[in-house]
């Protein structure tokens, strides 16, 4: 019965950003085309980020990585949030569901939107710029356990927040400075000993850095390092996500 009302719920999750896709897929699109353009047109010439590689290849990986992580984050956080404010939780607080199930379906429909999103920024962008695919299995591994992470994230900022604002604030000032200050745009290397220093403490340089080996075969730190840091800190985002559910927190009284 969990098992098919997991099922259930994943579905009603995916359908919930399917049917208002021109928003939650075409728009993060066009965002980060304009990114591309803009940006590449202006540092082409002047920016070699990695040997070998023009920057606006280097920066299409980046801004591949960062939709994925962006759209998986928003779609579980803004869904939580979204059901407390209109009232409908209850519905599921009703209903037979453990607290693994729910996390599966909403870190599962958010794994889907972000990795659609992902998928159809590399397509729009690809055209611009030429990418080959070293060593593909690391953009397999990297895609799906950042997406998985920060739709696990999503889940504690929406357990936590009570309205949009709330939310708004985690996104704004937690998750845009981390993904902003993570490589997308530049490579680590042209920092400054301090900087660098501060970018090998974010986790989602990690997960943008090896995403973007598997294009090239070349990054900034070794893909099994950045891989060991992705998959602790998705353990350990996970387990605090399954705690919240498990207990409650904020949805239960």
């Amino acid at each position: 019965m969990s098992l098919a009302g997991a099922q259930t719920l994943f579905r009603k999750e995916v359908l919930r950003f399917w049917k208002v896709g021109f928003q939650t897929v075409a728009a993060p699109v066009l965002t980060a085309m304009l990114y591309l353009v803009i940006f590449g047109h202006v540092l082409d010439k002047h920016v070699e980020a990695l040997p070998g590689v023009g920057y606006t290849s280097f920066l299409v990986p980046g801004l591949v990585m960062m939709s994925v992580l962006q759209n998986a984050f928003a779609n579980s956080s803004s869904s939580l949030v979204q059901s407390k404010i209109t009232g409908n939780l209850v519905f599921l607080l009703l209903s037979p569901l453990s607290h693994r199930a729910w996390f599966v379906a909403y870190v599962g429909a958010s794994m889907v939107r972000g990795l659609t999103v992902g998928l159809g920024v590399l397509l729009v962008t690809v055209w611009f710029a030429p990418l080959r695919l070293a060593e593909p299995w690391w953009i397999l591994v990297f895609g799906a356990l950042g997406a998985g992470m920060m739709g696990s994230m999503g889940l504690i900022a929406g357990l936590w927040a009570d309205k949009f604002d709330q939310m708004a604030a985690f996104q704004n000032f937690i998750i845009m400075p981390m993904t902003f200050l993570s490589g997308v745009f530049y490579s680590v290397h042209s920092l400054p000993g301090v900087w660098q220093a501060l970018s090998h403490l974010n986790p989602f340089f990690y997960m943008i850095d090896g995403f973007r080996r598997g294009f090239f075969g070349v990054s900034d730190a070794s893909p099994w390092l950045s891989l060991l840091v992705v998959c602790c800190s998705f353990a350990i985002v996970a387990g605090v996500a399954l705690r919240l559910l498990s207990i409650g927190y904020k949805i239960r009284s």
